[in-house]
């Protein structure tokens, strides 16, 4: 399971970098994406991975490692998304209007 993870973070990281090397604004947004997706999912790997964990402790249940999940890369990953979806919706319109002065979508203007 952890290597099946570790797998698609590093697939996403590599397509995420080889899109921001493109010269078109769409390509560089999805690009920005697809890094923030791999490192929301580093994040919750590095809270390891459990299945079947409890998030919550009851009272009388004594807490160790291994049968708690950790809360704290949860919280991270799910404010990261709303980040990320921010990012994306105003780089988009930034993009959207460029396009829309320049007549192009390239990076630089061209």
């Amino acid at each position: 399971m952890l290597l099946l993870l570790a797998l698609g973070i590093g697939t996403l990281a590599g397509c995420g970098v080889w899109l921001l090397l493109r010269a078109r604004s769409f390509d560089a947004i999805l690009g920005l994406t697809l890094l923030s997706y791999a490192v929301n999912l580093f994040i919750f790997a590095m809270g390891r991975v459990k299945v079947g964990a409890m998030p919550i402790l009851e009272k009388g249940v004594p807490a160790t490692l291994a049968t708690t999940a950790d809360p704290l890369p949860q919280a991270l990953v799910l404010t990261a998304i709303v980040i990320s979806f921010a990012l994306t919706a105003v780089l988009l319109a930034i993009a959207l209007r460029a396009r829309q002065q320049s007549g192009s979508d390239h990076v630089d203007g061209h």
